[in-house]
């Protein structure tokens, strides 16, 4: 009599049957960008709260956007990003908002509120395509050594939130720095 093959059972790993239309980066996307809005919309609270509370207090309000940035660096990491993977969004987001601070400040400076305003738009834009450049240039030179860069809503947002709050702040320490001398 013949020997009958015996089939080894395997398990199934639980999830979605990959079909012809499945796509294992728009699902890893998909399943990462409601964590992501949660968490824009639980940092974007806290920041809220930290600049209204110290608005007022010129000498605190740079170290505060410090401490803000220091918070999405925690988040990075409870969210097992490293920052080497978010580097080129940390660099756009610490260029963007560390020169706009003084697009904004030059801007009220001449004109109040209206040239805050004027400032901060004008700076903003000049500052996005600085921080573009760089962002660009980091990117490349990390693909050149062969360094991942995470892009994905998570990362990418958390990265230039880090970057924004600490170019901020830094460079609303250094308008107070200026203003005591």
């Amino acid at each position: 009599m013949p020997k009958k093959k015996v089939r080894k059972k395997t398990k199934k790993k639980p999830g979605p049957k990959p079909g012809k239309d499945y796509n294992p980066v728009k699902a890893k996307l998909k399943s990462t960008l409601p964590s992501a809005i949660t968490s824009l919309v639980t940092l974007s609270i806290v920041i809220i709260a930290v600049s209204a509370y110290f608005v007022s207090r010129e000498s605190l309000i740079g170290f505060a956007f410090v401490v803000l940035g220091l918070i999405n660096i925690i988040f990075l990491k409870i969210h097992k990003i490293k920052l080497n993977q978010v580097y080129p969004d940390f660099v756009f987001g610490l260029i963007d908002n560390g020169v706009l601070v003084f697009g904004a400040v030059i801007g009220a400076h001449f004109a109040g509120i209206f040239g805050a305003i004027i400032g901060g738009a004008a700076g903003n834009t000049i500052t996005d395509g600085i921080g573009g450049l760089f962002e660009g240039y980091v990117a490349q030179h990390q693909r050149k050594f062969e360094i991942d860069n995470l892009r994905t809503p998570m990362a990418t947002m958390l990265g230039k939130m880090a970057g924004c709050l600490f170019g901020a702040g830094l460079g609303l320490i250094i308008v107070w720095v200026i203003n005591l001398i």
